[in-house]
Parts: structure tokens; sequence; C-alpha cells
């Protein structure tokens, strides 16, 4: 059963360990959805909530809007993904020569999990027409990696300094859009 103090505590005992033990975690956890709701509460916004932060381990409970996208980007850490109410498709990107290529993919329901490897570099999508849950843990500390990360623009696919604020107004202009659209089918709903 899923307590945020107690998972927190079991990560921040098992992070030395890697990826693998984390990964345990992260599936008992997320494989009873309406447990980790209840304790982190109902998602009412898109968005980053930090549930634990330091330089050797950050746990956020990431909240999608519908139907949104975050480019693609790296993490220069490994992380574990674990999905606990909705979807997740994850584009997996390598670099080439040219630039950024994508190379395989893979979605995610609820239950689910996936692990990222240091040097993977990903885009996510909630593909879904309501919010997307999930508890990202990661092996250092995510808004402070000790070496610099990148993003890449959607369009061009051209590198650039990750910026966590950028991240964070993509999060908020999904959420508006999807809002106004509530509002726009709630209007012509109402004709």
């Amino acid at each position: 059963m899923f307590h945020r103090d107690q998972f927190i505590e079991d990560c921040i005992k098992a992070v030395g360990e890697g990826e693998g033990a984390i990964s345990e975690l992260v599936a008992a956890a997320v494989s009873d959805g309406a447990r980790v709701i209840a304790e982190l509460g109902e998602p009412i916004r898109a968005g980053i909530g930090t549930l634990f932060r330091a330089p050797n381990l950050t746990i956020i409970n990431f909240v999608w809007a519908p139907c949104m996208v975050l480019m693609p980007h790296d993490h220069h850490m490994f992380s574990v993904v674990g999905i606990y109410t909705g979807r997740e498709d994850n584009v997996f990107w390598r670099r080439t020569a040219g630039g950024l290529e994508a190379h395989g993919a893979k979605s995610l329901g609820a239950g689910d999990i996936t692990k990222l490897e240091r040097d993977a570099i990903h885009s996510v999508l909630n593909p879904i027409g309501k919010m997307t849950c999930a508890i990202h843990v990661y092996g250092g500390d995510f808004f402070a990696p000790p070496e610099p990360r990148s993003m890449w623009d959607h369009e061009t696919l051209a590198e650039q300094p990750w910026d966590v604020e950028r991240v964070k107004a993509v999060f908020a202009g999904a959420e508006a859009r999807f809002n106004a659209w509530q509002g726009d089918r709630a209007v012509v709903a109402g004709q």
C-alpha cells in the first residue's frame, strides 16, 4: 500500500542500489493507482509536484494535461517512471551526426513502469483527454544536475540548454488550452 512518507524513505534507502531497486519500489507504488491518488490527492492542475529533492534523488509527481506534449529532453541520470492513472507515451531519441532522430517508443498505462538509462533522451505525450499522473524517481537532482541538460525544439529538433521554467510554462500552457477547449465545448453544448 502506498504511503507518501514511507515511499520517500524507501527510495532514500534504495537509491544507492540503482534503478533496479527503485524500479521495484515504483512498480509496487503504482500497482494501486487509487491508493496513490488517495495519498497525493485528486489531480486538479497539470504540473511538476516535487515530493523529495536531494543531490542524489528527486521524486516528482507529474500531472500531464490532456493531450499535452513535452519536447525531447535528457536527464543525465537514471530515472524510473510509473503511471498511476491515465496514459503516457514516450518517444525515445538518439543523437546523430545531423542532430537527433527517433529510435523507439513505449506506451505506458496505469500500473506500468519504464526505466530510462542515464543517457536516455525522450519526449512525452499524454494522448488521452484526461489528466495522466506519474511518479518519476531520478537518481540525482532533477532541477540542478551535475552536468548541463538539454532539450530540443519540437519542430526543428534544434538542441538548446534545459530550461525548467520553460518546461513549467509548457505544463501551464497545455492546461490552459485544454481548459479553453472544455469551455468552448460547454458553450457549443449549451446552444
